[in-house]
């Protein structure tokens, strides 16, 4: 009698490694277990953390990891903020920083998004996504809007799923340019908002205090001020959660 197959199975990405050693101390800063070490005849390295493990093996020897396009993994969880929270805290006890440039990195998480990625020192991406997150993602920004609240929701995409800081700050200048005069004064704030905590996350503090100085300009009610300053918060606690002023995710 054949045997039938069970929906059971356990996948363990195989990803590859430039640097036996560095791998080796990057995820055992993070609390990871290493489960094998092996570095001759060939490279073979497993490492288990909670309910997960990777595999690494050798890179190819053209591999450019500037590129960031090594390998990667979804790692599939019920909450991401306590993974997030986990990384930070062995980041900042190893390093005494959170390590959030060039590589190995941790993206930031804003209150409310549904994944995060950690990108370890080859160019390999760990991306860890929330189970319930929503499905039917418009990538050209929700159809439902337009013009500036139309640019910030696609800043958003490029800001939290693409993780390019960069794109999504000319997209929002780009389109707060076009579109001021017929956005809505709230409209134009919370985008002089996401302005400020995109301008921080790249490293433009001037830019930062100019686009703030602009937002000081438009005229707002008291309860728009409230949500525009509650957008301002994640500019915040982005300067927190890189310099290790507070224990933010």
């Amino acid at each position: 009698m054949t045997e039938t197959m069970r929906p059971n199975e356990t996948t363990v990405p195989g990803l590859h490694t430039h640097d036996p050693q560095a791998t080796l101390e990057f995820y055992e800063s993070l609390g990871f277990e290493v489960t094998w070490k092996q570095l001759k005849p060939y490279v073979f390295l497993a490492f288990r953390w909670s309910g997960f493990e990777l595999n690494y093996s050798a890179a190819p020897k053209n591999l450019d990891i500037a590129e960031e396009n090594t390998g990667g993994a979804l790692v599939m969880v019920d909450a991401v903020a306590p993974y997030h929270e986990a990384v930070t805290a062995a980041m900042r006890a190893a390093h005494g920083k959170v390590l959030s440039r060039g590589l190995p990195r941790v993206t930031r998480l804003r209150p409310g998004a549904s994944r995060f990625t950690l990108m370890d020192p080859s160019g390999n991406s760990l991306i860890f996504i929330r189970r319930d997150e929503p499905e039917g993602l418009d990538y050209g920004g929700s159809p439902e809007l337009e013009g500036v609240a139309k640019a910030r929701d696609q800043a958003r995409i490029y800001r939290e799923f693409k993780n390019d800081d960069r794109a999504a700050y000319r997209h929002l200048k780009s389109a707060l340019r076009r579109h001021a005069a017929t956005a809505t004064a709230v409209d134009r704030a919370l985008a002089h908002a996401t302005l400020v905590e995109l301008s921080l996350a790249l490293d433009d503090p001037d830019q930062a205090r100019t686009w703030r100085a602009e937002l000081a300009a438009v005229e707002l009610t008291e309860e728009e001020r409230q949500r525009v300053e509650r957008e301002l918060d994640h500019a915040l606690h982005l300067e927190e959660w890189r310099d290790g002023d507070g224990p933010r995710g």
